[in-house]
């Protein structure tokens, strides 16, 4: 088959997943396995193959990344339980004042509370932004609902253990405490800079609390009760100054904590060349996160108790279902396009000396986004379309995952869960929503993707 019908074939297939995800309301992960199956077939696999590298791509990328998704998101859903996200919110803002906290809040949730569901997260938060916001002098809606948008979309797909990360990270090869570091180094001053920007434009007339706010009271945050809302439906009301009494704050979130330190202490023994079996053992991305999920465990039952720990594991199973199913099937397209050998032919028009390859997976990514609306959908099939192609261009393939990361953030608008939510829960009239969240992610996409270029020079 010629080049050119094997690239066509491909644009088709992506194409196609589009339809049935937008127009048809296919489920996702369904219409990525057609997309996969009707590329395997129209590009001479054959039916015994094409079925072969569907079911390998799915085993291959479950084998890398599906126990690092369960217990990222499994710690996640005790650390809800315990109210720690909350508590740790409400520290930030005792500490910081009111005025930073748009930066405090934003980096706290790209960097350290990504193994959150980010819809449960958004809900989560929420409350803490509202209460803030009446306390900044200036525009304080639009900033705190705009640090909420570019913290948790930056962060699922750029931070370790963000399920979006992750998946990227094993579809592409990368190695966990590399993605987790390289994540930090570019995060950190995405959103810096972003939340910077927005908050600067707002200052300057960009947002008419009339038409761009809802007129609803503000409900005040005692910081002591908290509703909360899985992304199931489930509530439940937690008391935040029960676990303040029983289990400090810091004690909460160790366990969380050393299991990115160890998976990032490997990573710099492993450039460094130092071996040590037991650290070795220890960093391993699963044991490392499997120390985490244990010590969460036994933090949440001295805090919360038995019951609720069990209660909180069983909705992050629910929750990880839909993540780990789509993690899957995005290596089933991956393994399909590069069984099919586009990345050879793709090779030949690109050249690591160039930026070209990066702005080309941020496209991808950017125009997936603004079509199916998922962050993490977009991300996963840009990669998996693109992961073949890295090792012939010479590019290491942590920037290709950031950079697909920095393309799917591009224009979250209406089809987004997140748009809504922030849209409700901010007290946001849809206009305002789509400057705070549509126009402040887009912002951190292109800041990303500058800060990703330069790294294709040293790398």
């Amino acid at each position: 088959m010629s080049d050119l019908a094997t690239m066509l074939n491909t644009a088709a297939a992506i194409l196609a997943v589009v339809v049935l995800i937008t127009r048809f309301k296919i489920n996702p992960a369904v219409s990525l396995v057609i997309g996969a199956a009707y590329l395997g077939l129209t590009s001479g696999l054959g039916v015994t193959n094409t079925v072969e590298t569907i079911s390998t791509g799915f085993g291959d990328i479950m084998a890398e990344v599906g126990l690092l998704v369960a217990f990222g998101v499994l710690m996640g859903a005790m650390l809800q339980e315990t109210g720690a996200i909350q508590r740790l919110v409400a520290a930030l803002v005792r500490l910081l004042g009111a005025d930073r906290m748009p930066y405090a809040m934003s980096l706290t949730l790209a960097t350290f509370l990504q193994s959150i569901y980010l819809d449960v997260l958004m809900v989560i938060s929420a409350p803490l932004a509202r209460s803030t916001a009446a306390k900044i002098e200036k525009k304080g809606t639009a900033k705190m609902a705009t640090a909420l948008a570019i913290g948790g979309e930056c962060g699922i797909v750029l931070t370790v253990p963000g399920v979006g990360a992750l998946a990227l990270a094993g579809l592409l090869g990368v190695p966990l405490g590399k993605m987790l570091l390289f994540g930090l180094v570019l995060v950190i001053p995405t959103v810096a800079i972003a939340v910077a920007v927005m908050c600067f434009l707002f200052d300057r007339g960009w947002w008419d609390e009339e038409r761009d706010e809802q007129q609803i009271a503000v409900e005040p945050d005692s910081g002591d009760n908290h509703e909360l809302e899985s992304a199931s439906g489930a509530v439940a009301t937690k008391t935040a100054a029960e676990t303040r009494t029983e289990t400090p704050l810091p004690l909460l979130f160790a366990p969380l904590c050393t299991a990115l330190v160890l998976i990032a202490v490997g990573a710099i023994l492993d450039v460094a060349e130092v071996h040590n079996p037991v650290v070795e053992f220890l960093s391993t991305p699963v044991i490392a996160l499997l120390i985490g999920l244990v010590g969460t465990s036994l933090v949440g039952r001295r805090a919360v108790g038995v019951d609720r720990v069990q209660q909180s594991i069983a909705t992050g199973f629910r929750e990880s279902g839909q993540i780990l199913i789509l993690t899957g099937v995005g290596g089933s397209l991956a393994a399909t396009i590069s069984a099919i050998g586009l990345g050879d032919i793709l090779g030949e028009y690109f050249t690591a000396s160039t930026a070209a390859p990066l702005l080309m997976v941020w496209v991808i990514a950017a125009v997936l986004h603004i079509a199916v609306g998922s962050v993490t959908i977009s991300a996963i099939t840009a990669a998996g379309v693109l992961a073949p192609v890295a090792p012939a261009l010479g590019i290491d393939p942590v920037l290709v995952a950031l950079a697909a990361g920095a393309g799917s953030l591009f224009a979250v608008h209406v089809t987004s869960n997140t748009f809504w939510l922030l849209q409700s829960l901010m007290g946001q009239t849809t206009r305002g929503t789509l400057k705070s969240c549509s126009v402040g992610v887009s912002v951190a996409s292109v800041v990303a993707i500058l800060l990703i270029m330069p790294l294709s020079l040293v790398l």
